[in-house]
């Protein structure tokens, strides 16, 4: 079962970032707050939006999705760039992430958004098998970059 994240979801948001930042070694890096995860999802001004896959079964959380809205100037509409997706691993191969995919397609199609995108790692070959399996092809010819810490501050000041 897939469904919208609530505040009372919060936590075990934060729990599972944790893991998927284990997962992909960087725990070290994982350095968002439960309260600014909170504000982020639930705020005045919500900018990121969350799905929660719970067991059939317990009908605890197994899995999440965190997403925001992004824009193509090519095709004149909205996007969803899903920032995390994460199964546990005690609940892979039951269908969670597949049903966490399928439910921002959804999404995307029935708002009328162009594309759904996210990165992985290059490493993280049952991902990349995982998605390739939905119909997702990579963006090869595209190299993300990006500005933190240090060379952000003085970008900043400049």
């Amino acid at each position: 079962m897939i469904r919208n994240a609530v505040t009372t979801d919060v936590p075990v948001i934060h729990a599972m970032v944790r893991e998927l930042a284990e997962y992909e070694k960087a725990l070290h890096e994982a350095e968002a707050t439960e309260e600014q995860l909170r504000d982020a999802l639930f705020g005045e001004n919500p900018a990121l939006f969350g799905l929660i896959a719970e067991d059939d079964a317990t009908g605890e959380p197994v899995g999440f999705a965190v997403w925001f809205r992004n824009f193509s100037t090519w095709r004149g509409t909205h996007g969803i760039y899903l920032e995390d997706l994460y199964v546990r691993p005690q609940a892979r191969g039951g269908g969670h992430g597949k049903a966490l995919l399928l439910e921002l397609a959804r999404i995307a199609v029935e708002r009328g958004y162009s594309r759904v995108e996210w990165s992985v790692l290059d490493w993280n070959q049952p991902s990349i098998d995982f998605y390739k399996s939905i119909g997702a092809v990579p963006m090869d010819e595209w190299t993300v970059y990006r500005l933190t810490d240090g060379a952000l501050a003085e970008a900043g000041r400049r």
